[in-house]
């Protein structure tokens, strides 16, 4: 039986660090923490992604069966009792910049058996958004039915999926995967991003308001 790698849930951790505490803080990620996630219920898989453009500088991710796994015993207990390792390289700790999001995802509202047990890709485009409420159904009809089919297009891109924040802000999160950095710099992507679509366009586009350091455009750094 193929094993299951993306769920109903995502949680997103974006950091920066000081440069003096840059290796250790690297190599606490990957050789503890990461592992140390990856051993609980309800972590499918995890990566860890540094910007190429956007920021912060670094970026967890970790695919989750639900947003609820980070609310487990397992998940709690790790935070309530966190290695020495962890209490001093933690981005809660030594972070110049620390954001923490838990999603649930809105976006396809199944996965396909292809999607569910696809690995982390090697490039990610995160755009970190809200919308006025009143705009909200329109915005996502608009994002779901007019935009993103569209991108299936691009030569590279392999598919994306849009989140609605149950901690953290802004609301909404999309993420694109694609197969390279070429992807996100071709001609195809800038055409996509300008062409004009009534709804998208005209009505809801121009009240979206990005998070700061959004939309980032982030490499695979871990594994390898």
């Amino acid at each position: 039986m193929a094993t299951k790698r993306k769920g109903d849930g995502l949680l997103l951790v974006y950091s920066d660090v000081a440069p003096e505490n840059d290796e250790e803080y690297n190599r606490w990620y990957n050789e503890e923490h990461i592992p140390e996630r990856l051993s609980i219920p309800g972590v499918l898989d995890a990566a860890r992604y540094e910007a190429v453009q956007g920021g912060p500088k670094y970026l967890a991710v970790y695919e989750l069966e639900s947003y609820e796994a980070w609310h487990s015993e397992e998940w709690q207990k790790w935070l309530r009792e966190p290695t020495e390792w962890s209490r001093r390289m933690s981005p809660s700790v030594i972070g110049t910049e620390y954001i923490r999001n838990l999603y649930r995802r809105v976006h396809p509202a199944e996965l396909s058996e292809e999607t569910a047990q696809a690995g982390m890709s090697p490039l990610l485009l995160v755009g970190r958004m809200g919308i006025p409420e009143h705009l909200e159904e329109a915005w996502n009809h608009a994002y779901n039915n007019e935009r993103l089919p569209m991108a299936l297009d691009i030569p590279g891109y392999i598919r994306a999926r849009r989140f609605q924040a149950m901690m953290g802000e802004p609301k909404y999160c999309t993420v694109h995967e694609m197969e390279s950095l070429a992807v996100a710099e071709s001609e195809a992507w800038k055409g996509w991003s300008q062409i004009v679509t009534p709804v998208w366009t005209n009505e809801v586009r121009p009240h979206m308001v990005h998070g700061k350091g959004s939309p980032g455009i982030y490499r695979k750094i871990f594994p390898e």
